[in-house]
């Protein structure tokens, strides 16, 4: 039996497979869906949904069945199906005397340190008000063009599960865990039960896509357990279409796959290692032995910089072979940064003017490199 009587805070993500069929909104499912999310309630959870469908739903309704690539097209079909989606998770979890909000997010939301804290804030307040948030992501606005888009929902609901204190992420697909090839294709397939460390092995069991409409496939689902593990959380990704999955997952079933949290880092910590950079700087083998030693960045170990970005923004850290070394916010922007680089700390008020920090950041501001950036 799994032990997870320390869970507070459950994030649930359900994908697209599990909510849509050849006429739209999958109706059964979403009033299983929320009769167990109802469960988790009255056993004294609380619980965030994430869910897609929205872009499915719209093209359904629109009797389109080709995968949807086009942006225009994808925002119009999330437009579409948005309210379609949300109105049938308010009408089931009335019958439990239970409130849906949604929350709409683009990754930049995330990326900014000040929307974050808001977000986080409100999240909090809809929690103990009793209701039930359920996050997508906006792709009415959200562009990869931009910069501000998740990738898929998967990774999504692993930054929202580090990023507001998660305990658990439990991932719902159409395949009942990890398995060690494609138990579609291959008899000799084994389901791994529980993951310790995510290597390069555990990955190359998990290839291919979802369905027409999804974004995700087992590899993002992987991703997304990496995101949830680096930010001290644990993930079960199990099959959405297993009666009462969701109570059988925390009375210690051992059911999908279990992939182990890392040690928690504090808040600040998470944002910082799930906030996309906005540039880079370059350091010599002094400042990467002061920073690797929980040191602050002085101007003098600078090399270069990479990019243009504003001081309080996140930028990644690396040495001369371009090897990341850690995540940091930066007290200088770009340009203040450039014009300091390979100077001495004492040199930045003749440089730039009094009244400036004396390092570039200190380690209390920074975050490891533990998965892609």
């Amino acid at each position: 039996m799994r032990d997870f009587s320390k869970v507070k805070r459950i994030v649930v993500k359900v994908g697209t497979n599990l909510l849509t069929d050849e006429s739209g909104i999958n109706e059964s499912r979403i009033k299983e869906i929320c009769h167990e999310l109802a469960a988790l309630k009255n056993m004294g959870y609380q619980v965030i949904l994430v869910s897609s469908g929205a872009i499915g739903m719209g093209a359904k309704m629109l009797k389109h069945t080709n995968p949807v690539v086009h942006i225009p097209l994808r925002q119009a079909f999330a437009a579409i199906g948005n309210p379609v989606l949300m109105t049938a998770y308010q009408n089931e979890l009335s019958k439990y005397n239970i409130i849906a909000a949604q929350v709409l997010i683009t990754r930049s939301v995330l990326n900014n340190r000040r929307s974050y804290v808001n977000l986080r804030s409100a999240v909090s307040t809809l929690l103990a008000l009793g209701t039930i948030p359920i996050f997508n992501e906006n792709d009415v606005v959200s562009t990869a063009e931009i910069g501000n888009v998740f990738g898929d929902n998967d990774r999504m609901s692993a930054m929202v599960a580090s990023k507001i204190e998660a305990d658990l992420l439990i991932l719902l697909t159409d395949i009942d865990g990890i398995y060690t090839s494609n138990p579609k294709k291959d008899s000799s397939a084994t389901l791994i039960r529980t993951i310790e460390k995510l290597t390069p092995e555990v990955f190359s069991y998990a290839k291919g896509k979802g369905s027409v409409f999804s974004t995700g496939g087992m590899k993002s689902k992987l991703l997304a357990a990496q995101i949830a593990k680096d930010g001290g959380c644990a993930t079960v990704i199990a099959s959405g279409y297993e009666s009462d999955i969701l109570v059988r997952i925390l009375n210690g079933e051992e059911v999908g796959t279990l992939i182990l949290p890392s040690k928690r880092l504090s808040a600040r910590e998470r944002w910082i290692m799930d906030a996309a950079v906005t540039g880079t700087i370059i350091v010599d083998d002094g400042a990467k032995n002061a920073i690797l030693s929980n040191k602050s960045l002085l101007p003098s170990g600078i090399i270069s910089v990479k990019g243009n970005f504003n001081e309080k923004e996140v930028v990644l850290v690396t040495d001369e072979m371009g090897n990341g070394l850690l995540k940091a916010i930066t007290n200088f922007n770009s340009g203040d940064l450039r014009a300091l680089a390979g100077h001495k700390s004492s040199e930045i008020d003749q440089i730039l003017g009094k009244g400036r920090r004396d390092v570039v950041f200190r380690p209390e501001d920074t975050s490891p490199v533990e998965h892609n950036v």
